[in-house]
């Protein structure tokens, strides 16, 4: 019978860490794989597919960060980041690199759970509830199975954040989002008070999707607020 239990990686070369984790997981229902060096998670995590990535970023043989930037070459599963670094440096760096979410030692059980549930479910969103596979705007197109975003025909390279937070957009083309809704689908709840986060991500998507950045056709801020995704484009609504 197969079994249907989220399968998680975890990362972390702290033997005493693991055995706490492994108690929590499995007792919550998770399938778990255990890593205590980077090249034992890049085997584990190409051979066996884990559905998440737990990560401590001080591994014995390289960077936490580093693996990350390695796993996102390839891997589009959700990687939480559980550090004992608790600088703003270390948390961007590794959001920056791939990371889904960031989680700073010591932490709460419950708050551990919560964060990985948001993940996952996240992950299994990539087509919308009502069966959509497709989102086209004027020459953007965006394909939710096969994770690809192209411009006139030609494909557009996305961070794993960046194209979240395209999809979230254009799956409410026409809507206005707010900052705190937007922080709290592509990064979790625990950045909703995060809005210079969505500030540089959406400049990043806007040189990579708009003709001009400095005076965007598709990606409007709307002062105060958040950010909307027209469902058409300036020209084409003066048409």
């Amino acid at each position: 019978m197969t079994d249907f239990r989220p399968l998680v990686l975890l990362v972390e070369d702290e033997p005493q860490m693991r055995r706490f984790m492994r108690a929590t997981l499995t007792s919550h229902g998770y399938r778990l794989l255990e890593a205590g060096t980077s090249a034992e998670a890049l085997m584990l995590a190409s051979t066996h597919n884990p559905e998440l990535l737990l990560l401590d970023l001080g591994l014995p043989d390289g960077d936490g960060i580093d693996l990350t930037r390695r796993i996102r070459e390839w891997g589009r599963m959700p990687v939480i980041v559980i550090s004992a670094r608790g600088r703003e440096d270390d948390k961007v760096a590794a959001l920056d690199a791939g990371a889904d979410d960031y989680l700073t030692k010591p932490f709460g059980v419950n708050e551990l759970l919560a964060r990985m549930r948001v993940a996952l479910r996240h992950a299994a969103a990539g087509v919308t509830s009502s069966g959509v596979q497709t989102i086209e705007l004027g020459e953007l197109r965006v394909d939710l199975v096969r994770r690809e975003v192209k411009k006139g025909g030609q494909e557009v390279h996305l961070t794993p954040i960046e194209y979240k937070l395209l999809v979230l957009l254009a799956q409410n083309a026409g809507k206005v989002l707010t900052h705190q809704h937007i922080l709290k689908e592509v990064w979790g709840p625990a950045y909703a008070n995060q809005p210079h986060y969505v500030r540089v991500h959406m400049a990043e998507l806007r040189k990579k999707i708009e003709a001009n950045p400095a005076r965007p056709k598709w990606l409007v801020t709307e002062p105060g607020v958040g950010y909307r995704l027209r469902d058409r484009s300036v020209d084409d609504a003066g048409a």
